[in-house]
């Protein structure tokens, strides 16, 4: 059983993939992947992390600092029936843990605010 303050989390690789065709929102330390769902389901949350950004040691550590601030800070900013994927590189390691999370916190707001309506190709705009 998972705690409220536990936040859900994704782990089949049908999700992780969803996530990857959805909108983006890059940010110093990771880029934050977001799918709409369709439910009023609480938000949903993955962790990739390449092994080109480092050895294991250095890899579980970024997604350790990632998964805290997650816990610590998404909950107020994540919109209910969302997938989110946040995939780190190397900054997530050496950034200062607050910033990590003002990271965190800007990167949701961010996705969640509605796209603009695209113009068809060869429309005027």
């Amino acid at each position: 059983m998972t705690s409220s303050t536990t936040p859900r989390r994704l782990v089949r690789r049908a999700d992780f993939v969803a996530c990857s065709k959805g909108r983006r929102v890059a940010t110093a330390a990771f880029v934050l992947q977001e799918r709409r769902r369709g439910d009023d389901l609480p938000p949903r949350f993955g962790f990739t992390v390449t092994k080109k950004t480092g050895g294991a040691v250095e890899r579980n550590r970024m997604r350790r600092r990632l998964k805290e601030a997650v816990r610590l800070g998404a909950a107020p900013c994540a919109a209910p029936g969302s997938d989110y994927v946040l995939v780190l590189n190397r900054n997530a390691l050496d950034r200062p843990f607050e910033t990590l999370m003002t990271d965190l916190a800007d990167a949701l707001r961010r996705a969640s605010v509605p796209r603009p309506p695209r113009h068809p190709a060869g429309a005027p705009s």
